[in-house]
């Protein structure tokens, strides 16, 4: 355990779809004094992501869903473009092969995890692995769209066009974006 941190409370605020939590704790600061400090933390697990490609074709496939959060913060529609993702109850490579499949319609054989990033670390614990995968059509096994209550539209896209949609704001998210330049800045497409 970190010797700067003395843990001193633990609330629990909700466990409804998730964990919150808030916590008081002491931190012991550069300059050597102790200070408290509280903070809330939301506790979803750990996710994978996936950017898949084919080289070849130049293209990508990602997926479009409502995003409720989104919504409420100002994103007209709540529709949201995407790389592919899902939350952890495995190892990350075996659960990305499977939400590939459910999501995308797509069995993957050969994926790479290219860096693990926490994408909201001042209050969400979450830990994302990115994967990259290439596919090609005789990959394709289903429809995808989902599991339950998912309703996912799978978009094919040539990756320059999935460029400029990051430049022009058509795609948001944070994951996608990064994975996006990821391929572009190592040439993952050339």
């Amino acid at each position: 355990m970190n010797e700067r941190i003395r843990v001193k409370d633990v609330r629990l605020l909700s466990d409804n779809w998730y964990v919150l939590k808030t916590t008081t704790f002491e931190y012991l600061h550069a300059d050597g004094q102790w200070k408290t400090t509280s903070r809330e933390t939301y506790d979803r697990g750990n996710g994978a992501t996936i950017l898949l490609y084919n080289r070849p074709r130049r293209t990508v496939v990602l997926t479009r869903q409502f995003r409720y959060p989104t919504y409420v913060n100002g994103n007209a529609d709540g529709m949201l473009i995407e790389t592919c993702a899902g939350l952890l109850d495995d190892d990350p490579e075996t659960c990305i092969r499977r939400e590939t499949e459910e999501e995308t319609g797509y069995s993957i054989g050969n994926v790479r995890k290219v860096f693990e990033a926490y994408m909201s670390p001042g209050s969400v614990t979450e830990k994302l692995f990115f994967f990259v995968g290439e596919y090609s059509q005789k990959d394709r096994i289903s429809d995808g769209g989902g599991v339950d209550s998912e309703d996912i539209e799978v978009l094919e896209m040539p990756f320059d066009e999935a460029l400029r949609m990051v430049a022009s704001g058509e795609i948001k998210d944070g994951k996608t974006i990064m994975l996006l330049q990821f391929a572009k800045t190592s040439g993952l497409l050339d």
